[in-house]
């Protein structure tokens, strides 16, 4: 029987049968070999159909097709350029699928992923130049095209929205296929495994902007098995632990290929059958809490070799020598009111953004309104005070979109650590954050924060503390002192983690802590390095000192600037 959902799996259905095939029959005809076949044979039932998964399965071929086209439910927020369809009605020219032959891809393969050529200007050469074309489809939508001639120069269309190539093709399965490039899809094609999509750009070294993944990830919700295939290099391992982190290790499994670099040079050498054994022989990722020797055996080595790796720094170079962290760790961040930490914090995720292009989501029910945070970090990253004739200059439009891309609010009513860290995970996920700040922990409370307050706050930093290793996300959480005493001379003292609420419990659990205290003769900033887990990361105990900056919002490092008595400090203005 027919059914006649209008959505299947969280898509909804562009058309039902798009083979046109007999509806809601269990067994017919495979419209892959079917046509193919003698002409006694072309209406033999080869085929099974499953309706509700959307899905058929050819007993003849061995090959899956989809009963069903399907749309996405939301549209991304940022406007895309869309490829002109006529640009499909090239054929594909015999030296061109010559030319696929020799990489062992079939002229059958390249027509089932919509493959065409024709000329197009490459700015690699300077000229027009006969080339291919990968066609990006979302149902029958054409997204994107990636232009490749034979130089190996590749572009994508001007403007066009970045998805994973062939993403049409996982829908309706439980387990789906990723490689890092689109022969390497032909390839795994040409294996007989046609639920396989590609990044759109390939694997680059020091980046986690992996915006294809947020603008396709609905396509992943419900996959049981997720097999990554990234090519052996640096730069393929990086986009394999990325991947990883951000769609979970519980589902990832991955595929590796010998001696060889890729899919397609593995098909190459080793043939289909071979190929398509690499793939469903994929390993899970290692299993969370249980390590062993060989798990950890690079590591040894490099430390053995290397020492202990440096540790992630913000740029302000009296700082970064005497303090530095790594990934999967939190830091606790306190002074008394009005002392500039919210504003130091700013500092530091700019410049870990600046020097790692980490992404970095706020949960600051104290820093609102939202719109005159985002002002204060627009104004470091410019290092200057926009003003109104800046508005909508290229400038403004090139920071007003790092900005963007970058810092992430998290706006709730009511604001609970559990909330929060789910939202972390979100973003983690869709939007590849590195850096997640708690701002002040006393309004990020947990569901339930009565009863002994040593104990809730135990099991509040492990909760922090699990969320960072889990995601490899570095939290900072700032958090006041309870109360402030006053020297014999009636100046402020200086507090430490132990005159937070909770005591102990914060300097026990912190990696790190850091005082940020105001000196008011002075007019400067200071920055002590209350711990310190690693000593190869920081100096326990050790200062910096700055000047802050009122153009740019920044703090200076005071030999490096000269400001006058005159000069007020951002919690006077």
């Amino acid at each position: 029987m027919q059914v006649n959902n209008t959505e299947i799996n969280g898509f909804l259905i562009d058309k039902f049968n798009q083979h046109d095939l007999e509806a809601g029959q269990k067994q017919g005809i495979c419209p892959l070999c079917s046509p193919d076949r003698k002409p006694k044979n072309v209406k033999a039932k080869c085929a099974s159909y499953d309706w509700e998964r959307g899905l058929g399965t050819c007993h003849n071929c061995n090959k899956s097709f989809q009963l069903h086209t399907y749309q996405r439910k939301g549209a991304s927020e940022k406007e895309y350029v869309r490829p002109e369809v006529p640009t499909l009605t090239n054929s594909v020219d015999v030296k061109v699928l010559g030319w696929f032959a020799t990489r062992g891809i079939s002229q059958e393969t390249v027509a089932s992923l919509g493959i065409s050529n024709s000329p197009e200007y490459m700015p690699q050469t300077g000229k027009t130049e006969n080339v291919i074309k990968f066609n990006y489809f979302m149902g029958d939508q054409l997204i994107n095209i990636k232009y490749r001639d034979g130089r190996k120069n590749f572009k994508l269309y001007k403007g066009a929205e970045k998805v994973f190539y062939n993403i049409n093709s996982i829908v309706g399965f439980d387990y789906c296929v990723i490689v890092e490039g689109e022969m390497d899809v032909l390839a795994i094609h040409e294996a007989g495994i046609t639920n396989v999509i590609s990044v759109p750009n390939g694997a680059t070294l020091n980046t986690n902007n992996l915006e294809y993944l947020d603008n396709c990830i609905d396509y992943f919700e419900g996959k049981e098995k997720i097999i990554i295939a990234v090519d052996s290099d640096e730069a393929g391992q990086a986009l394999q632990s990325e991947l990883v982190r951000r769609l979970g290790s519980e589902t990832c499994y991955l595929a590796s290929f010998e001696d060889c670099k890729d899919a397609n040079e593995y098909l190459l050498k080793y043939g289909k059958e071979k190929l398509a054994q690499r793939i469903t022989g994929a390993r899970p990722v290692p299993l969370e809490n249980v390590t062993t020797f060989k798990d950890v055996e690079d590591e040894v080595t490099d430390f053995v070799r290397n020492g202990f790796k440096p540790g992630y720094q913000v740029g302000l170079a009296n700082f970064d020598s005497i303090f530095s962290t790594y990934t999967g760790q939190f830091i606790t961040v306190t002074g008394i009111p009005s002392s500039g930490k919210s504003d130091f914090v700013d500092q530091m995720v700019i410049g870990y953004n600046q020097n790692y292009d980490w992404k970095t989501a706020y949960a600051s029910p104290e820093n609102q309104p939202t719109y005159l945070h985002a002002h204060k970090l627009m104004r470091k990253v410019w290092q200057d005070m926009p003003t109104a004739e800046d508005i909508h200059t290229d400038k403004w439009n090139q920071i007003a979109d790092h900005v963007n891309s970058n810092f992430f609010f998290i706006d709730m009513e009511r604001y609970t650590l559990d909330a929060v860290l789910r939202k972390g995970a979100e973003l983690v996920k869709r939007k590849g954050i590195k850096c997640l700040v708690i701002d002040p922990f006393n309004k990020v409370r947990a569901q339930d924060a009565s009863g002994d307050v040593n104990v809730y706050t135990l099991e509040y930093l492990s909760k922090i503390e699990i969320f960072a290793k889990k995601y490899d996300v570095l939290v900072i959480v700032v958090a006041h002192p309870t109360k402030m005493y006053k020297d014999k001379d009636g100046k402020i003292e200086e507090p430490n983690m132990y005159n937070i609420k909770g005591g102990g419990e914060w300097y026990d659990a912190s990696y790190h802590g850091l005082l940020v205290h105001r000196d008011y003769e002075a007019k400067t900033v200071k920055v002590k390095v209350l711990k310190v887990k690693f000593q190869n990361l920081g100096e326990n105990g050790a200062e910096a000192h700055f000047k802050w900056e009122h153009k740019s919002g920044c703090f200076i490092p005071h030999e490096q600037l000269q400001i006058g008595d005159s000069e007020k400090m951002p919690w006077e203005l």
